[in-house]
């Protein structure tokens, strides 16, 4: 697999802390803690999931002496991340990245919509997701289905309803008239162009994996 052009050695240390966590064994793409680590890296989960694959396989020398210096010592492994992460500028992005151009963009899916303290275009896509399960007259709070995501997404089901209407006016089917640009109406016809009129096999693999992120 190619290198991560931001992947540094370093780098292998927490991510093998986090492979050690319970249950041990790599995580799920978009479980929080991977997001925060792709995050904090300006590296996709993908590309991070993909790393924990290689520690589990211990694919080269280096990583085998890697792992047999850790295994079974969380408190030297935790000693040695926590080292790391008191050098200068590691896990403080503005010091770390300066100079260096990062051109963000799954990043993006994981920050606050302008104006919005809960709603992030990752909670657009699962509200995308229900509202092709639904009809316009079910969109309501009451309904449990809404209720359900917003348990599990630990958002307030009226910001369900309200997503669930402006994406009622990114449908062209539907020919609602528009009630006025935002910030959230823009984020919401962004993730309706990216997945709306795709396979709606595509939106659906993206919510099971997006799904791992509120798991515990």
């Amino acid at each position: 697999m190619a290198k991560h052009t931001l992947w540094r050695d370093d780098y292998w240390l927490p991510l093998m802390q986090l492979y050690m966590a319970n249950p041990i064994g790599p995580k799920e793409t978009y479980a929080k803690r991977m997001v925060a680590l792709a995050l904090e890296w300006h590296i996709h989960p993908q590309f991070l999931h993909a790393q924990m694959l290689r520690l589990q396989h211990l694919d080269t020398p280096k990583l085998k002496r890697l792992w047999d210096t850790y295994d079974g010592k969380p408190k030297q492994l935790a000693h040695a991340v926590n080292m790391l992460r008191r050098m200068n500028g590691f896990g403080q992005a503005e010091e770390f990245y300066e100079g260096v151009e990062v051109c963000e963009s799954w990043e993006c899916d994981f920050r606050p919509v302008n104006g919005e303290q809960r709603v992030m275009p990752m909670h657009l896509v699962l509200i995308l997701d229900l509202y092709f399960r639904l009809t316009p007259i079910t969109m309501v709070a009451d309904t449990p289905e809404v209720k359900e995501l917003a348990n599990k997404m630990g958002i307030d089901a009226g910001d369900i309803c309200r997503v669930l209407l402006l994406f009622q006016e990114c449908d062209p089917y539907l020919n609602r008239k528009p009630s006025g640009a935002t910030p959230l109406k823009e984020a919401c016809q962004q993730i309706w162009n990216r997945y709306g009129n795709d396979n709606p096999d595509k939106l659906s693999c993206m919510v099971e994996q997006l799904m791992a992120y509120f798991r515990k």
